[in-house]
């Protein structure tokens, strides 16, 4: 089965997209698997057209998909070669607790997939997005990852089988008073002080 996996962050490293596409590809154990960065090159649209199985990870912004990865998706729409028995899948996190945060998103997929005439297969939607690379070491389905596993585990089990299922959204095992404290200590607010603001910088209200 001919797989494509769109890694849809705009971060040009490392970023908790690759992570979860890590995890879906320790799930799926398919070598004609193959990871795509978002480009509109003519090349890499066309082998992403032929696929069996679209699979689209992707960091929530403005409880919407990311620009680029727009520009992917209408680029593919308008390809004439593009497979219409495709089944279509989408893995999507956020910087908010609760995996609920996606669910305009993923609606936003599967309005696309309609557009496109595509077959839509599931989405799952994960919060605590900026959380995941800190619990990196801890394996899928216990601790803090556990809800994580499993959905991403279920996921990979209906893209093998080209079938469809239940959209999902999760979040850490993880108290959410406790994740609020660490990431505003260990995130937040040294991603302030690195872009050279205080924490009262972050509170200050925007004058119109």
């Amino acid at each position: 089965m001919n797989i494509s996996i769109i890694n849809g962050s705009p971060k040009p490293g490392e970023s908790t997209s690759g992570l979860l596409i890590k995890y879906l590809l320790q799930e799926i154990g398919e070598c004609n698997a193959r990871v795509f960065k978002c480009s509109l090159q003519t090349a890499k649209l066309a082998k992403i057209a032929r696929s069996d199985v679209l699979v689209l990870v992707f960091p929530l912004y403005v409880d919407s998909i990311p620009s680029q990865l727009l520009r992917l998706l209408i680029g593919l729409e308008e390809l004439r070669d593009l497979n219409h028995d495709m089944m279509v899948y989408c893995i999507v996190n956020n910087g908010f607790f609760e995996g609920t945060q996606n669910y305009i998103a993923i609606q936003q997929m599967k309005n696309w997939c309609a557009a496109a005439n595509l077959n839509w297969g599931q989405g799952v939607g994960i919060g605590a997005g900026e959380m995941l690379p800190f619990i990196a070491d801890v394996p899928l389905k216990h601790g803090p990852n556990k809800n994580i596993g499993y959905a991403i585990s279920s996921l990979a089990t209906n893209l093998s089988n080209k079938k469809s299922g239940k959209d999902s959204f999760v979040s850490p095992n993880w108290p959410r008073f406790l994740w609020r404290m660490q990431s505003t200590k260990f995130f937040w607010m040294p991603r302030a002080r690195s872009n050279r603001l205080k924490k009262q910088d972050l509170y200050r209200m925007v004058k119109r």
